[in-house]
């Protein structure tokens, strides 16, 4: 339908300036990066000035968020609790592994990247920042949490998610997730060998809510000589204890909220 299409692409021009950052884009990058024609990029992000959702730095022919769209993430942030009790801990762990972590949280057949701490070694991953999206399956911390799913929820997953993956990434295919979530459910965590990126390794644990269900992940991300068998071992298993003491730290925080 013409309004859910109009509606799709003024959420895509919200969603492009959220992972810019501040410095906001022109006009015709907004256009140029979700394959919009001039007219209708125009008419879609004057609307979104005029209701406040975005604002136009005349100065500089930028278009930025606007004080609407802070008001709608300050209502949704309660949402994001786990991630603060978990920022402590993820800066620990890049401390520790000298390489960078990070936290996504899971959103429908995605999971959406909340935070990336960096480690002191010189060499990082670029690949996924805060605000990133990944298809479930794509990526350690990904194909962790789908690994903790059911496998008819597994199957559908996979299904839904196949064109984009072969599109976008190509050896995150059906048979080597397949392998990948065996070796996750025999481990305990996900070790990602280059798929997404040749020489970009990871490590990936699944975390859960108070109740048992799967809900975010921690992974932790290097240049593959840096994750060998025995240190991804080890790293797996420091990143399991993480994500335990994170699920009882829910738990209780939840109880007290209750009480």
């Amino acid at each position: 339908m013409a309004g859910a299409q109009t509606l799709r692409r003024g959420l895509s021009v919200l969603r492009l300036l959220t992972r810019t950052g501040p410095g906001g884009l022109r006009m015709s990058e907004i256009g140029r990066r979700l394959e919009l024609n001039k007219a209708t990029a125009i008419r879609l992000t004057r609307t979104l000035v005029d209701e406040g959702f975005v604002l136009h730095d005349r100065s500089l022919g930028r278009y930025r968020l606007g004080p609407e769209a802070f008001a709608v993430g300050l209502a949704a942030e309660p949402s994001y609790e786990l991630q603060r009790l978990a920022a402590p801990t993820l800066r620990a762990l890049a401390a520790e592994s000298g390489d960078t972590v990070f936290f996504a949280v899971l959103h429908g057949y995605e999971s959406i990247c909340l935070s990336r701490d960096e480690g002191d070694f010189p060499i990082r991953n670029q690949l996924i920042k805060a605000g990133d999206r990944l298809p479930l399956g794509v990526g350690a911390g990904s194909c962790a949490v789908l690994a903790a799913m059911p496998e008819h929820e597994q199957e559908d997953v996979l299904q839904r998610n196949a064109l984009l993956r072969a599109e976008r990434y190509p050896h995150c295919t059906d048979e080597a997730i397949r392998r990948l979530l065996a070796d996750t459910q025999a481990r305990g965590y996900c070790v990602q060998p280059g798929l997404v990126i040749a020489d970009s390794w990871a490590v990936g644990v699944v975390v859960f809510d108070g109740d048992g269900s799967p809900v975010a992940s921690i992974s932790i991300a290097a240049i593959k000589s840096r994750l060998g068998a025995a240190r991804s071992a080890a790293l797996g298993n420091r990143l399991m204890r993480a994500s335990r003491a994170l699920s009882l730290l829910q738990k209780d925080s939840k109880t007290d909220a209750q009480a």
